[in-house]
């Protein structure tokens, strides 16, 4: 698949164009200069012709944040196949500009001076005034106005190879279907009978600002892949990358640090929306923490959304070499303030020195295991009738209750319907007891467990779901 980098200074309009290109509001844009700080890529569908575009961070030397952001921006053009070369046409040719399209035009591949912000025709003399980049391809173009955006697109799909369009993964039925629909994708042994496609982990990497997420991203990866620096919020658009753990393809998403709400000032309410549409699409969350600083509320509320996207989770303490306690100090506070994470394993690391980081890869592994696990519908149900057995389910408004029998029907995580005689009258209480028969009896860790009452026939948006 065909690679176009899209480069240039701050604030030409790299983001916009990219989000252009993808045909949706992926990338943040925002009048202040140096928004993009990591290089973000996505798959574009260009008339059946398929690319990865990246947009990167606009090449800058007035500090040492920007320069490490256009260093990265340099190796995407290295990486790439087609080079956008992005200048202002508001502005007059900059010999910066010039320098940096001269470097890239050495890398001998298709390229493009892009003069954006020409808005009309009487501004078409403004572009002109670029020719003396010697440009083989100048495109003028206004990407907030959509004007001669589609003779660019032209141009880049005259130099991508025909390619597939990417087969759409197989889905579970959507959770409305009827529950006797859903139990009849799984055989008695509680594994689908058609094979699913698990050989991609989605992992996104959460904690407020500063607590090391993107040095952590790139112990794991082995690379300076994410902007690291002491200023905080410097990832501001999701970093996007993948590696291979064993047979998975683990793709990480480096989100956004989260400040309190009263603190979000400007793109970081972007951000915010795009952390959460990257968790809709996520399998595991790292749960980063501060070990060297006391847990907080934020922290909480972070930890909160692995309960809200129904994530597998792993909870790492970084920067454990400076500590403020011993492990069981500093886990006996975590388990008491994160109850309803009871069941995600605990790691420690420092992702500056890389110490214990490798535990990080075999545990997103182990978690991913359990997270898609199908639990035999024989054994599941030995385990309810056990359990039922060494505590009765208590009656509501005198009538018995009973689990007639119990089914799982999905996975990410497992879900589990309880068919029962008076679905409304089994207690909450009684629920998180069976989970734990079942975290008892089954290997669990690193996945919540949900289990829905239900009577027979009735459909699945018709109850609300027990999770624990």
């Amino acid at each position: 698949m065909k690679k176009i980098a899209i480069l240039g200074q701050p604030n030409v309009g790299k983001s916009s164009l990219f989000n252009r290109f993808a045909k949706q509001r992926l990338a943040i844009t925002s009048d202040m200069a140096g928004t993009t700080r990591d290089v973000r890529k996505e798959i574009v569908d260009l008339d059946g012709k398929e690319a990865e575009i990246l947009d990167t961070g606009g090449i800058d030397e007035s500090s040492e944040l920007f320069r490490r952001v256009g260093n990265k921006a340099i190796d995407a053009a290295e990486e790439a196949d087609i080079i956008l070369y992005m200048v202002d046409g508001k502005s007059l040719p900059d010999s910066r500009d010039k320098e940096l399209f001269y470097r890239l035009q050495k890398l001998n591949k298709p390229i493009a001076l892009v003069v954006n912000k020409i808005d009309n025709e009487k501004e078409e003399e403004r572009a002109w005034e670029f020719g003396e980049f010697g440009a083989k391809n100048l495109f003028s173009i206004s990407v907030s106005h959509n004007r001669l955006v589609g003779q660019l697109v032209e141009w880049v799909k005259s130099h991508l190879d025909e390619t597939e369009p990417l087969e759409a993964q197989l889905q579970l039925s959507d959770e409305s279907d009827a529950l006797e629909n859903l139990i009849a994708q799984f055989d008695e042994t509680g594994t689908y009978k058609e094979k699913e496609d698990l050989s991609q982990i989605n992992v996104a990497i959460i904690g407020r600002t500063n607590v090391g997420k993107s040095s952590l991203l790139n112990a794991l990866l082995g690379s300076e892949r994410a902007v690291v620096s002491d200023v905080a919020g410097t990832t501001v658009d999701p970093v996007d990358e993948t590696m291979m753990l064993r047979d998975k393809s683990v793709r990480f998403i480096d989100t956004a640090g989260l400040r309190r709400r009263g603190k979000i000032q400007g793109i970081e309410r972007f951000a915010l929306g795009r952390t959460r549409q990257m968790l809709e699409n996520a399998d595991i969350a790292l749960l980063v923490l501060d070990a060297s600083a006391p847990l907080s509320e934020l922290d909480e509320k972070i930890a909160g959304l692995v309960d809200e996207y129904k994530l597998g989770c792993i909870i790492v303490l970084n920067k454990w070499d400076e500590a403020i306690g011993s492990y069981d100090e500093v886990t006996e506070d975590l388990r008491y303030r994160f109850k309803f994470l009871s069941w995600a394993p605990v790691v420690t690391v420092s992702a500056k020195s890389k110490k214990r980081v490798h535990k990080i890869s075999d545990l997103i592994l182990k978690v991913f295991e359990n997270y898609t696990r199908h639990i035999p519908t024989r054994e599941l149900n030995d385990v309810i009738k056990q359990a039922t057995i060494k505590h009765h389910i208590p009656a509501h408004k005198g009538r018995a209750v009973n689990i007639l029998f119990a089914s799982q029907y999905a996975i990410k995580p497992p879900k589990i319907a309880l068919i029962s005689n008076r679905p409304r009258g089994i207690h909450f209480s009684y629920i998180r007891y069976l989970t734990n028969q079942l975290r008892e009896n089954f290997d669990l860790e690193g996945t919540p467990v949900i289990l829905i009452p239900k009577k027979r026939g009735e459909r699945e948006e018709e109850q609300e779901p027990r999770e624990h």
